[in-house]
């Protein structure tokens, strides 16, 4: 998965999110936190949309630690990566190579990768 995967994966989990948010009427963070308690829903109908959002909610934390770690990886391999050049090609929906390939950045100053 390269970072626009990710970050696409993010969002529509995101999406999902909110809709439960609307119709339980509550943030995620706080219905997880009683979830882990091994809270039941009142209305046993409830059941399959609380074990779905719990896990959309686990997956988005897996999501979010795989950007962040490709994030720092890519950096760390591209002497001159800075974040703000990672987020100006990710707004212009430019892909981002996420090989273990060595990573510059040619004159223009666009990324490639070295054979």
């Amino acid at each position: 998965m390269n970072l626009d995967d990710i970050m696409r994966d993010i969002q529509a989990m995101r999406e999902d999110m909110l809709i439960f948010e609307r119709t339980y009427g509550i943030p995620t963070e706080i219905f997880y936190e009683s979830y882990q308690r091994g809270e039941l829903p009142p209305d046993r109908a409830w059941i399959l949309d609380w074990s779905e959002w719990a896990a959309t909610y686990e997956l988005l934390q897996d999501r979010l630690n795989m950007y962040a770690r490709q994030a720092r990886q890519l950096a760390d391999n591209t002497v001159s990566m800075k974040l703000s050049r990672l987020i100006e090609q990710a707004s212009h929906r430019k892909p981002v190579a996420l090989s273990h390939e060595p990573i510059v950045l040619s004159p223009d100053a666009s990324l490639v990768r070295t054979v």
